[in-house]
């Protein structure tokens, strides 16, 4: 934890504005955020030790703005507060600083690779994740680890973060009916997780395969049945 130099008396999360109110202009950038907060909804259920906020106020200093990032994930935090759930993040009530922010490039540049960088750089956020899909000449995504309070820049596609256990990546895939790239989980192998819409759609294919099994033995034990009737053997009289 950052020494903040704190005041003595701090105001409660619910005393502070929820966000910076300023309007996202893409819709990516709530989209993109979405689809990794919805898989980490199945793939981390079980779990009530991680928070992922977006487009959510992450507060250090209550004289000063907060820091509005497009996504970010905190580990080691209660999941959910109470069924308000939390107005904003705020550090000297959580106690956590987020392991990952993400912020998603628009066609309005907020100075993501310069003056957020640095701020989350100051605030010990350990991967700071850019992405952006106009890029051409160079990487679309950049993932940075905070290394000896330095940001290094990561290689590869997808990134592994071994301290959160999860990989970072992009591909094309569909997402709310739209065919595009999107940003994925991956794990150790570089494997990615599946959306919630796959896994449906997955597990709606292994039902099916179980009724037409199922089916297929039926049909074979009345086969058997008709064989042994065939022979003179009444199958319901075996004992």
């Amino acid at each position: 934890m950052l020494d903040y130099n704190l005041p003595r008396y701090l105001p409660s999360a619910e005393e502070l504005p929820d966000s910076d109110e300023t309007p996202v202009d893409n819709e990516l950038q709530e989209l993109i955020p979405g689809l990794l907060k919805a898989i980490l909804l199945i793939l981390w259920a079980d779990r009530m030790d991680w928070f992922f906020g977006i487009d959510m106020g992450i507060y250090y200093h209550p004289d000063k703005p907060s820091i509005v990032p497009d996504g970010f994930l905190s580990l080691g935090v209660e999941r959910f507060y109470d069924e308000e759930l939390r107005p904003s993040y705020v550090l000297w009530d959580e106690n956590v600083v987020p392991s990952l922010a993400l912020e998603v490039v628009s066609q309005t540049y907020r100075k993501e690779y310069t003056d957020k960088l640095a701020d989350y750089e100051v605030l010990g956020i350990l991967y700071y994740i850019i992405y952006s899909s106009r890029r051409r000449r160079k990487p679309r995504l950049e993932v940075h680890k905070l290394v000896n309070g330095k940001y290094e820049l990561q290689q590869g596609n997808p990134v592994w973060m071994p301290e959160i256990g999860l990989g970072i990546g992009y591909e094309r895939g569909n997402y709310s009916g739209v065919t595009r790239e999107w940003l994925y989980w991956y794990d150790a192998q570089g494997k990615r997780y599946l959306t919630p819409e796959e896994q449906v759609k997955q597990e709606s294919q292994r039902a099916l395969q179980a009724q037409q099994q199922a089916l297929q033995a039926q049909q074979r034990v009345e086969q058997l049945a008709q064989r042994l009737r065939e022979l003179g053997i009444d199958p319901d009289n075996l004992d």
